[in-house]
């Protein structure tokens, strides 16, 4: 009973896979890092665009060739791709034992109780919404001192880009205190940086009437012991709130760090894409930021090449992105997906004109990244120290206070005993293009 398991896509998926591991950590079996090693291997997957899909597929077939030599093995495969895929997959993938769905993961060691006992069938992924009312064991597949905490699940948003609704069901937040009673969890085990994770964090309670929201689950989590930083994800620019950020503002252990998806900064491309705001709004939600909480670094990402985007369009975004100074940006080329509407409108512009927008993008962000970074050099700022860098065994890395883990830039540390886990006060020495260099200094 030793499983491999290989989890793909976002935070919040991870936290599914987490749970799929205490459930069945809770039931004898023994977590390893060598697929050989196993008797069932398993894949939580990603499907939100095509690219991910592709690559769940080449992961699973990857673990699939463990198959070959070993017939007792079993090949498991959970997640987004099998909730929007199912009955294909069936076909597509014979190597596969057992396929189930985002709401049905839970159920995952029944499920292969009933397999290993010739019962049951391959596939599951008609279960109703599933609600994560009640709190779940997790196994950490992150490092110690970090975790995330799903605040909710699903979507009620209606973009025209994006599947995650008909994949993950409508938005459904959890109890505060199931929140609480998992918080306090981590905590125990040692998390110092907790994130707040959902497909749209400031939607928090909304679906039961607005209370408690984020604000109020901020100030209780600013209550428990043991958290050093707490960090919000997935924000949208409609739902910025003075309340929200004066809420931040406040407590100081919450990250002055806002991730603020705007994906554009036309307002008719916003408008077909079903944003629910224009760029006057998101103009209205960074300054309001900068005004509460100046210090804040702001993160965004947009979408270059929906149909319909024009020179003129492009450029209305260029200028936004250089008026607002996002410290982090994320650029993504559009692509149609199956089943959202926005596959079916005419006028995409070509692919080369697509990259050669990206490139330019990403040209502007990196001169204000550039600018950004070099005004931190010769400072001191505290770093939450992480360990070894997998860059080079011979430099530690961490992060300020505004890098989110894994998809903003870091900080290498050239010199002094790092300790890993905590908060440690770093010199600037150096800026790259989006990481620093820096050395651990004593206090004076």
């Amino acid at each position: 009973m030793k499983i491999y398991t290989v989890s793909l896509g976002c935070p919040k998926n991870l936290v599914d896979t987490e749970i799929m591991l205490g459930n069945l950590t809770r039931e004898g079996w023994e977590v390893v890092d060598d697929p050989r090693a196993a008797s069932l291997l398993l894949v939580n997957t990603c499907a939100f665009i095509a690219p991910a899909s592709q690559e769940a597929v080449d992961a699973i077939l990857e673990l699939a060739r463990y198959k070959e030599n070993d017939s007792g093995k079993l090949l498991a495969v959970t997640g987004c791709l099998v909730q929007r895929y199912g009955p294909d997959l069936e076909q597509l993938l014979p190597e596969v034992d057992l396929f189930v769905g985002v709401h049905d993961f839970p159920q995952l060691p029944h499920l292969l109780r009933q397999l290993g006992e010739g019962r049951g069938r391959r596939l599951w992924h008609h279960a109703r919404p599933y609600d994560y009312r009640e709190p779940q064991p997790r196994l950490a597949a992150t490092p110690r001192h970090l975790a995330y905490l799903k605040i909710a699940e699903g979507c009620s948003h209606a973009c025209t880009f994006c599947v995650i609704p008909r994949i993950r069901g409508p938005y459904r937040s959890r109890p505060l205190d199931t929140l609480i009673h998992e918080a306090l969890d981590l905590a125990a085990q040692g998390v110092k940086e907790l994130i707040l994770v959902a497909q749209d964090t400031t939607a928090y309670s909304r679906d039961g009437g607005g209370r408690p929201g984020l604000p109020d689950l901020l100030r209780e989590l600013g209550r428990l012991p043991g958290f050093t930083w707490l960090r919000v994800l997935y924000s949208h620019p409609a739902r910025i709130t003075r309340e929200l950020v004066e809420t931040m503002a406040a407590l100081p252990q919450v990250a002055p760090y806002l991730d603020l998806p705007i994906q554009h900064g036309h307002d008719e491309m916003l408008r077909r894409m079903g944003r629910g705001y224009n760029r006057a709004k998101v103009i209205e939600a960074c300054r309001l930021i900068r005004e509460v909480l100046p210090q804040a670094a702001l993160r965004t990402s947009v979408m270059v090449g929906f149909p319909g985007e024009t020179e003129d369009h492009f450029q209305a975004l260029l200028d936004l992105v250089q008026e607002v100074r996002f410290h982090h940006l994320g650029v993504f080329l559009y692509s149609p997906e199956e089943g959202a509407p926005a596959a079916k409108f005419a006028g995409a512009p070509p692919r080369r004109v697509v990259r050669r927008r990206a490139q330019r993008l990403k040209a502007l962000q990196a001169r204000i990244v550039k600018e950004r970074l070099k005004a931190l050099v010769g400072a001191r700022q505290p770093v939450l120290v992480e360990g070894v860098s997998p860059e080079s065994e011979y430099l530690l890395s961490g992060r300020l206070i505004t890098q989110a883990p894994d998809i903003d830039g870091q900080v290498y540390i050239t010199a002094g005993e790092g300790r890993v886990g905590e908060v440690q006060m770093v010199k600037i020495t150096r800026a790259l293009a989006y990481d620093l260099v820096g050395e651990i200094v004593t206090a004076d």
